[in-house]
């Protein structure tokens, strides 16, 4: 497409006579534009990577979850400290309506075993295709390659593109600039020090949806790294969740590990130690774990033992005698209890760029209860760049799909 002419971004006329620009072409901005071009805006999109919604198809990759199908009442639980604040949007534009949006497109949705919501295709490319249809039927335009570096002295929004510096103003601006994980998906945080300088406050990135790094042996690794620990119980603080994680080179992560990586973060910030407790058999008491163990073993080697009384497998077999001490291991009684109480203790947060999403961003008390920025009226800030954070499960993006 051709480059804009500067202050003269949009190539169509508003029907009702007003511009809009949206600075950041993932989940959150097409939602804006595909709002404000209803509403009969001329919507000018600004993306600075040479596509749309690139960490959206990352994440479509094995399968696109959408949203959750339970209740909403559960549902918005998930959004922890950001509840008040996004509930009513969430409300308004909820699970429900998502799957509706997505049946609009031509994409009908599913139910997964877990409850989590899937398009029919599985991949994000269909829906992204669908919905980039959408929004040039309703008259948006769409420049790649338009990467955002701030304001100028007269209060326009720059960009720098491949064919040098331009200018741009509308009416409305929609910053939707995505958080500070994946970089290379376009997701480079680099917003935040350019708010910072407007005066507007910005809390610190965080890593959320993020593994850890634990000190495993060498053996360890050797022996697990790669493999599933299934069916278990994960406790930090006064969290608990269920579900199963995988063991990594470098530590632990998996959907149970991002479900309560926000807790263990946290601990870890405000402590500088983070321990999470595993039950490895979350379906038996320890009374029955106590008794089974207590069982002659004969000849049977511990890890037998293990397997033939408790069911337990390889994986949970050497991760127990990589964090139990010997003493502990020769007697039942207190085998039993390590096994329903497993310490892990985590070293520290797997990098900002590998996590799956990010806590910190702009603070909600810049923003009033439609996103706009307070001190900057006209301008909008939606998506991850805000400071909230939710589980994957559907929950995240479905934060990002509401329409403020």
């Amino acid at each position: 497409m051709p480059s804009p002419t500067p202050n003269a971004p949009h190539a169509r006329p508003a029907p009702n006579g007003k511009t809009a620009m949206v600075i950041g072409a993932g989940p959150a901005g097409l939602m804006a534009a595909e709002r404000l071009a209803g509403d009969g805006y001329a919507v000018t999109i600004y993306e600075g990577m040479p596509s749309a919604g690139r960490k959206l198809l990352m994440a479509g990759k094995s399968g696109l979850n959408i949203t959750h199908s339970e209740d909403l009442e559960t549902f918005l639980t998930r959004y922890g400290t950001s509840r008040a604040r996004l509930e009513p949007h969430l409300r308004k534009f909820g699970p429900d309506q998502i799957r509706e949006w997505c049946a609009g497109l031509g994409l009908e949705t599913f139910v997964g075993s877990s409850g989590r919501v899937f398009p029919t295709a599985m991949k994000a490319s269909p829906l992204l295709r669908a919905w980039l249809r959408r929004l040039d039927d309703l008259g948006c335009t769409i420049h790649y390659r338009h990467y955002w570096t701030g304001w100028n002295d007269a209060d326009q929004a720059v960009f720098k593109t491949p064919d040098g510096e331009i200018t741009a103003t509308a009416d409305i601006t929609i910053l939707a600039l995505g958080g500070g994980s994946w970089k290379r998906l376009g997701s480079d945080g680099k917003w935040m020090e350019i708010l910072l300088n407007a005066g507007i406050k910005c809390n610190p990135f965080k890593p959320a949806n993020c593994g850890f790094e634990l000190n495993w042996t060498d053996h360890l690794i050797d022996k697990c790294a790669g493999s599933p620990v299934k069916a278990v119980t994960l406790t930090c603080g006064d969290q608990t969740v269920r579900g199963e994680f995988v063991i990594s080179k470098t530590g632990i992560e998996g959907s149970a590990v991002y479900a309560i990586s926000a807790t263990l973060r946290d601990q870890w910030l405000e402590t500088g130690v983070g321990t999470l407790t595993l039950d490895l058999c979350p379906d038996r008491t320890l009374g029955d774990v106590t008794n089974r163990l207590s069982k002659p073993r004969g000849k049977n080697s511990l890890g037998n033992h293990l397997r033939k009384t408790l069911g337990l497998d390889a994986t949970k077999t050497a991760l127990i005698f990589e964090v139990t001490p010997r003493e502990t291991l020769n007697d039942p009684t207190a085998l039993a209890t390590a096994i329903k109480n497993l310490k892990l203790q985590i070293k520290k947060p797997r990098p900002l760029d590998e996590a799956i999403s990010t806590a910190g961003g702009v603070a909600w008390e810049e923003l009033d209860d439609t996103f706009q920025l307070i001190n900057r009226p006209g301008t909008y800030c939606l998506g991850e760049m805000i400071d909230w954070e939710a589980p994957t499960g559907g929950y995240l993006l479905s934060g990002c799909l509401i329409k403020y």
